[in-house]
């Protein structure tokens, strides 16, 4: 009996060890994920995000494939060096709920972009949980400051409506001149992005949609 109990206990704390470092494993694989979309949105590459994040491009690149998982610290640095808080890289990882997300006016997470230093200023709506991405909506602004335009290149669709101001909008090799009510969708993988301020501030909402490459 008392050999029978032992085995049993063994038997246990080895299926429970298994279980859990299955579950690190896809925790890590799915944080590993969300960092290197975030990354990638970004333009950024690992020698750009590992030297803001003071760790080593093959430290990222084991942790962007899953084989490893940050500490805290890591973790907080690599929020800081990809322009979100930490909260974003870890909440609700692997979860599917219906929760809806309110953010109030002027509370939208300034994110960084690549309009950042010219003036623009992005604020995140709602945050994508887990690893794959459905859309991204954000509130635009730009201002007399923005005197240099960058082009946009990313995948998926974009959804924009002037709010507030006249822009003129360039889309690969067409410009149009969009004023509040005005709304434009077009392909994000054609270069794309601010020609010329008209009227400033301008403020616009901008929809990015993303192909659902998930299974059936």
């Amino acid at each position: 009996m008392g050999r029978t109990t032992s085995k049993r206990s063994r038997a246990g704390t080895t299926t429970t060890s298994s279980r859990s470092g299955r579950s690190g494993r896809a925790v890590a694989t799915e944080l590993g994920r969300v960092v290197r979309r975030l990354r990638d949105e970004h333009s950024l590459t690992l020698a750009d995000v590992a030297s803001r994040a003071d760790i080593s491009p093959g430290m990222l690149s084991r942790l962007e494939t899953g084989q490893t998982s940050p500490s805290l610290e890591t973790l907080v640095s690599l929020a800081t060096a990809l322009g979100v808080r930490p909260s974003l890289l870890l909440r609700d990882l692997g979860e599917n709920d219906e929760t809806a997300q309110h953010v109030r006016a002027g509370h939208g997470m300034e994110v960084v972009r690549r309009g950042t230093k010219r003036g623009h200023t992005y604020h995140l709506l709602a945050a994508q949980r887990g690893p794959r991405k459905v859309f991204e909506p954000f509130l635009v602004t730009l201002t007399d400051r923005s005197e240099l335009f960058p082009g946009f290149e990313h995948p998926g669709t974009e959804f924009i409506f002037v709010l507030s101001g006249r822009i003129a909008y360039r889309h690969g090799r067409h410009t149009y001149q969009l004023e509040p009510g005005d709304s434009l969708t077009f392909r994000g993988d054609i270069p794309h992005g601010p020609e010329r301020l008209i009227k400033v501030p301008i403020r616009m909402l901008s929809v990015i949609m993303y192909a659902d490459d998930r299974e059936g």
